[in-house]
């Protein structure tokens, strides 16, 4: 009894201290008309407005990884659309480096995998890919349950959040997928083109590079979500340091090697550099890459088998579409912000 007392203290306290930021009104998750059932299943992880903000207080706090040098945020910063910008390869702690580029982080609801090579397949999962890889985050749930079970505030957090002070590994999980699943976008220059409304207005360049797009790219990069969320081989010379052979790393297939998650478009004017790699630093350098030096192997997407012909002012025209998929409704919700203490 008197260790629920001390709880619901804690909790009161926190309530005084961090105020009504957020409000039931604002996580409510939106399906967008004409768009697919999500397949995350939120009947088994309701979000609430405590299990939003602790997985906003997770997300942010470097508390998760070994040294407590790095946070989810160190590689996802939401003006990129969640993903990181200044150097190809994401970087964990003691500075260690990476053998791929973060992918951005946003519409979650409707992945069926996640990471490059879909070695993980739920939303709840999806943290312990960085949590345990060694040049990541470098640590164990198991760890991470410990260091926040004596951190300041935590129990409180919890109680509030799961109606139980004990912080375990299930509920650390569950809460960052609350905060992570409503990275939404939909709200693009694009979709207001494509619901009629104000601002949607496109340029005669936009329209035709929409028409380009549609014709060159949609066969893997699928309206609305600009993804079929397949794993393709695009043609990607191998790296012969890194020697990433995506896909078949998970499933030892021959017929998988150097096939990689087909990533969603929006907002990828902001998210460069482009590839698992990070290798191209402008959109014009992947279009290049697709007319230009595309390598043939026995995994290539059927679509590049041929080549892709388009003029340097078709490029600069498709450029110019993809630039109305920047959502920056998105990219500046101040829901998304580090919580200050």
């Amino acid at each position: 009894m008197k260790y629920l007392v001390t709880a619901c203290l804690g909790a009161l306290i926190l309530y005084c201290a961090f105020g009504f930021d957020i409000k039931p009104e604002d996580i409510r998750f939106v399906r967008p008309d004409g768009w697919p059932k999500p397949v995350y299943d939120f009947s088994k992880n309701k979000i609430t407005v405590d299990g939003f903000k602790l997985g906003r207080k997770l997300f942010f706090d470097p508390i998760l990884s070994r040294d407590g040098s790095t946070s989810c945020a160190s590689c996802h910063t939401q003006w990129s659309a969640f993903t990181h910008v200044d150097h190809g390869l994401s970087h964990g702690i003691n500075g260690l480096k990476g053998k791929r580029n973060s992918l951005t982080l946003f519409n979650l609801a409707w992945n069926k995998s996640f990471m490059w090579d879909g070695g993980i397949n739920h939303l709840e999962v999806q943290p312990l890919g960085p949590i345990t890889n060694p040049v990541e985050m470098g640590n164990t749930l198991e760890n991470v349950v410990k260091k926040l079970d004596t951190a300041k505030g935590y129990r409180a957090r919890f109680y509030l959040a799961f109606g139980d002070s004990a912080i375990t590994g299930q509920h650390v999980l569950k809460a960052l997928a609350q905060f992570t699943v409503m990275f939404e976008s939909f709200n693009s220059k694009y979709d207001k083109y494509t619901r009629h409304e104000p601002g949607g207005e496109m340029t005669e360049q936009e329209l035709n590079g929409l028409k380009l797009f549609r014709k060159n790219c949609e066969s893997c990069h699928n309206e609305p979500l600009f993804t079929n969320y397949s794993f393709q081989n695009v043609g990607l010379s191998l790296d012969t340091e890194l020697k990433d052979y995506g896909r078949m790393g998970i499933t030892q297939d021959p017929q998988d090697s150097l096939k990689f998650k087909v990533p969603s478009l929006r907002n990828v004017a902001m998210s460069y550099p482009y590839m698992h790699d990070g290798r191209f630093r402008t959109l014009l350098q992947v279009l290049d890459h697709y007319t230009n030096t595309i390598v043939q192997s026995p995994t290539l997407a059927k679509e590049f088998r041929k080549p892709m012909v388009l003029s340097l002012q078709d490029k600069k025209d498709i450029i110019e579409f993809l630039k109305t998929l920047t959502d920056k409704d998105f990219l500046f919700d101040m829901r998304f912000r580090e919580e200050r203490e």
